[in-house]
């Protein structure tokens, strides 16, 4: 039996991504993109997923989304084993998991009017009959704040904040009851970046809604989360609530993570000392032996080299991968 308390499951999920070459598209090598993540979202939870650029996190939200088919691991919505289903409960369970991608430019369909954009999802599962989607669609308009007279309109007619709007009421158009955030607002301005977070939380408080919420800025993480999980080339690194992981930092990845965030007050920034990670993040191709971070970590031993850190619980479900924590 499954917990129920938490609405998503992922354990020990493995994704690989085969590395072919020459014209019989042979083998070469594996590109270990995802490489044994375990985390739980609890019903009503956001979790943060952070990390750098190519560490896994898109990857690892569309493995949720079962977008992506597992290399290995079991992934659990709402005590279901999503990995082992296919056809038509398989497109039931999509109804309650939704993703709004990163880009509001690209994501959107240029031939297609807003109505029918919001609307898609609704008829692809069969949800409504004939035009019934354009009313619908115009109640998800104004649910995200978007005039709905607007709906016969096309997406470049619209900012780039209207049109990351327009994907949150294409995600909310089936009520699902979980969606994948993937990083809704690293391509906005920054005081649209905030008027999006605040929609999102007040979603989220209106229609019960559980989030993981992908991104690379610490900052707007701190503010949608309950808890974060960092992670770093394929790997979980650090998962606590969003007060202990700001507060005390115990993987010396999250604390150099942490001190290159911006602080509103200049006194303590000047003298805030940032930690400077040197060299460049190794290839998912070949990772490094033990520690995935050893090779750029300042507190390094012998042992960081050869055996891999286990993500243990330090008490008050503040789980670290480091021998030295």
């Amino acid at each position: 039996m499954k917990n129920n308390s938490y609405l998503v499951e992922v354990k020990d999920v493995v994704k690989y991504f085969p590395l072919q070459f020459g014209l019989l598209k042979r083998k070469v090598l594996n590109i270990k993109a995802v490489d044994k993540v375990s985390f739980s979202i609890k019903s009503g939870e956001t979790l943060g997923l952070v990390g750098e650029s190519g560490c896994g996190k898109t990857t690892i939200g569309r493995c949720v989304l079962r977008l992506y088919d597992l290399t290995a691991g079991k992934i659990y919505f709402n005590g279901e084993d999503t990995t082992v289903l296919e056809g038509k409960r398989l497109r039931q369970i999509r109804r309650d998991m939704q993703l709004i991608f990163q880009d509001p430019y690209a994501s959107l369909d240029p031939r297609m009017t807003v109505g029918d954009i919001i609307g898609e999802p609704l008829l692809v599962h069969n949800l409504v009959k004939g035009n019934e989607y354009k009313e619908q669609a115009k109640e998800m308009m104004k649910l995200v704040e978007l005039d709905s007279n607007m709906s016969n309109r096309y997406p470049h007619e619209f900012s780039g904040g209207q049109r990351q709007r327009i994907g949150i009421a294409r995600a909310l158009a089936t009520r699902p009851k979980f969606i994948v955030c993937d990083e809704p607002v690293s391509a906005l301005d920054v005081s649209i970046q905030a008027q999006v977070i605040k929609l999102l939380t007040r979603l989220k408080e209106e229609l019960n809604l559980t989030y993981l919420f992908i991104a690379h800025d610490l900052s707007v993480v701190r503010y949608i989360s309950d808890r974060v999980a960092v992670m770093y080339l394929g790997k979980i690194m650090e998962i606590t609530d969003s007060a202990a992981l700001y507060a005390n930092p115990l993987h010396p990845y999250t604390q150099a993570l942490l001190s290159a965030v911006p602080i509103p007050d200049p006194e303590i920034d000047r003298h805030r000392i940032r930690i400077l990670l040197p060299g460049d993040v190794p290839s998912p191709l070949l990772p490094p032996t033990g520690c995935r971070f050893h090779t750029r970590c300042r507190l390094a031993i012998p042992k960081c080299k050869e055996e891999e850190p286990q993500l243990r619980d330090l008490g008050n479900e503040h789980w670290v991968a480091c021998h030295l924590a």
